[in-house]
């Protein structure tokens, strides 16, 4: 390293945020993820066999994805080639890969390529990868807060190793904090800063497990409480600046985890949609508080409502569809921030209503014999004759019309021969179900009279 650069390194490395400035360099000095690390364990035995796959690191961001890619680097004495997804591209792969190549033959030293944010590369950015994976040009380790599932090809997945990060404990970021704290080198030791339990009580809820909001979080309160202290006279016999939570929640403002175009959005719409499903209006109540306080589209929100209302709650209380779609329409009417009433209203009101999923059961059943047995003939005296050639043909013939009959009914068979004895509404005992159950048995005595088992879901 030249002087140039032994300067700018130093540089960098006191002006560089805390959570830089406090990485991990060892194995040793990692918090957290001991599912991975930990002794006998798959991460930990990968990096001291020095023999590094592709993989993918998926997790929550500020959970040592990029620590972890770095310190496996040097545990390999690896060349350490970094990529972000948001900047680069196909050249870059290939620039890369040709200078991996040249350096594998020329020194025998292997390539490790770290590519943050791997979810955000398309399709043929992806594709690029492969070739040099393949044939052992470089070590892929991509990092990405997104479900691989969705977002990596089948290709790359099947060529890389994916480990899962967990986002980090309140006591693990705790101790990241007091690490911080007591660290005279990189961390503000030499600041003399203390931090007061409702202060750190308040970081720790705010990071929500972001080692890097965590730390960058107090380093910024503490240049608040740094300033603040340098215009206070009153204390100046005092060697600490104490952090307070008013400090912290007036320097960070607010932070929320939550991606409207990520993991985050589907599994909070999930488990507000579960909820209401186990008839949990507290519970659903919250899910839906935390769409709403991460900015969540809230048509996108009224819209499962409405689904929900068919869905789950169904027969056993038709009026819950007609108050969904009356909060959509509501909702988009008025927006926010009076919308999160009427989400709120029809949020109890579904989550607290008699369930049935006999509606979603009956039309996946009756698909389900379309797709297994065909389109059979439709029965000539249901088709219509609007030509006397069609007449002639017996289109029509033998229709009973219902309102000629006493009651409004007529039993007649209204399937194609194929499924003439199937059957896919299976009234449930729910709410007002057993009411519709009473009114069908009393006309198909012969189908709605029988006690026939519902058929496993299609």
């Amino acid at each position: 390293m030249t002087l140039f650069e032994h300067r700018r390194a130093e540089l960098v490395k006191r002006t560089a945020p805390l959570a830089t400035r406090m990485r991990p360099r060892e194995l040793s000095e990692i918090v957290g993820q001991q599912h991975l690390i930990g002794e006998g364990h798959a991460l930990r035995n990968v990096i001291e066999s020095g023999h590094v796959p592709s993989m993918i690191f998926w997790g929550p961001p500020g959970t040592g994805k990029t620590t972890l890619a770095r310190i496996l680097a040097r545990h390999t004495e690896a060349h350490f080639e970094t990529l972000s997804a948001v900047t680069s591209g196909v050249a870059d792969i290939r620039r890369i890969t040709a200078e991996a190549r040249e350096r594998l033959g020329a020194e025998g030293r292997q390539t490790i390529l770290f590519i943050d944010e791997i979810h955000r590369f398309n399709k043929s950015q992806q594709d690029a990868l492969l070739p040099p994976i393949e044939e052992g040009t470089i070590t892929l380790i991509g990092a990405t807060t997104e479900n691989p599932s969705f977002e990596v090809i089948g290709p790359l997945l099947s060529r890389s190793r994916v480990f899962t990060l967990n986002a980090l404990t309140d006591d693990e970021i705790s101790q990241l904090i007091t690490r911080a704290l007591a660290d005279e080198e990189a961390g503000l030791a030499s600041a003399g800063i203390t931090l007061d339990p409702e202060a750190l009580a308040l970081l720790l809820r705010v990071s929500d497990g972001d080692a890097r909001i965590a730390l960058d979080g107090l380093e910024l309160a503490s240049w608040a409480a740094q300033a603040a202290r340098t215009g206070d006279t009153s204390d100046a016999g005092e060697k600490n600046t104490v952090i307070t939570s008013a400090t912290v929640e007036d320097a960070l403002q607010r932070q929320a985890r939550y991606d409207k175009g990520g993991d985050s959005h589907y599994d909070t719409i999930s488990a507000f949609i579960k909820t209401i499903r186990s008839s949990d209006p507290d519970a659903a109540i919250y899910w839906l508080a935390r769409m709403l306080d991460g900015g969540e589209d809230v048509m996108f929100i009224a819209r499962r409502l409405v689904i929900s209302a068919a869905e789950d709650i169904g027969l056993a209380d038709p009026g819950a569809l007609n108050h969904a779609v009356a909060c959509q329409q509501g909702v988009h009417l008025i927006g926010m921030p009076e919308a999160r009433i009427l989400l709120a209203e029809t949020t109890i009101y579904l989550a607290s209503a008699p369930k049935s999923n006999s509606a979603y059961m009956a039309i996946n059943s009756a698909l389900s014999d379309i797709q297994k047995k065909g389109s059979d003939a439709i029965p000539m005296h249901l088709r219509n004759a609007p030509t006397g050639l069609m007449k002639d043909l017996g289109y029509g013939e033998g229709y009973e019309y219902a309102h000629d009959y006493e009651g409004g009914f007529t039993e007649t068979n209204n399937l194609p021969e194929n499924v003439k004895d199937s059957r896919y509404y299976f009234p449930l005992d729910q709410g007002y179900e057993p009411r519709i159950k009473e009114r069908l048995k009393q006309w198909w005595k012969g189908k709605y009279g029988s006690r026939r088992k519902r058929p496993p879901a299609p």
